[in-house]
């Protein structure tokens, strides 16, 4: 049995292994807040800022966790099948995960994609966005709608990979209306 002080202790050196400090974790972001800023390098080795989406229509930004598996691959087959339904809505879309580029260039090419998958492999957009996994350098499905104005309008922290393009467009619908 540990003794109390050094329950503490084992604690405290646990919570700090696993990362959870205020200087590692972001804080959380919440909806009528402006979009943290980044510039990332896409599936085509181009740069994207999303600075260059100001007053460009609605943006996604979706995160997801390593392309290639299972629920990723589901929900970037979704969007790519929603793509369209979304981008009558003056929206695009992103995917991002803390994959390399040759691997979401690889992915994007094998199920043919439609939109842009941006790859972040230090993982620092992941933290701004607060969806990093404690530990582990991938990011947790997450998904934020941006207004024309990059302010963010909706999170969803509970998403369905099979549903997160129909969920999306039918929030674009209601978003919109309000804004």
């Amino acid at each position: 049995m540990l003794k109390p002080d050094n329950s503490f202790k084992l604690l405290t050196l646990l919570l700090l292994w696993l990362g959870f400090t205020g200087s590692v974790v972001a804080e959380a972001l919440s909806i009528g807040q402006p979009a943290p800023p980044f510039e990332l390098i896409s599936h085509e080795g181009n740069a994207f800022k999303l600075s260059d989406r100001q007053n460009q229509g609605w943006t996604i930004l979706y995160f997801y966790p390593k392309a290639g598996t299972p629920g990723c691959t589901t929900q970037a087959c979704a969007f790519r099948d929603a793509i369209q339904a979304i981008r009558q809505q003056n929206a695009e879309v992103y995917g991002i995960s803390t994959d390399e580029v040759e691997d979401l260039s690889a992915f994007h090419k094998e199920h043919k994609l439609t939109f842009n998958l941006l790859s972040d492999p230090d993982a620092k957009v992941t933290e701004a966005y607060g969806v990093k996994m404690p530990v582990l350098n991938m990011a947790k499905r997450w998904t934020f709608i941006l207004d024309p104005s990059l302010v963010i309008r909706q999170i969803d922290d509970d998403v369905d990979p099979a549903l997160d393009a129909e969920r999306v467009a039918q929030s674009l619908k209601k978003l919109q209306a309000t804004h």
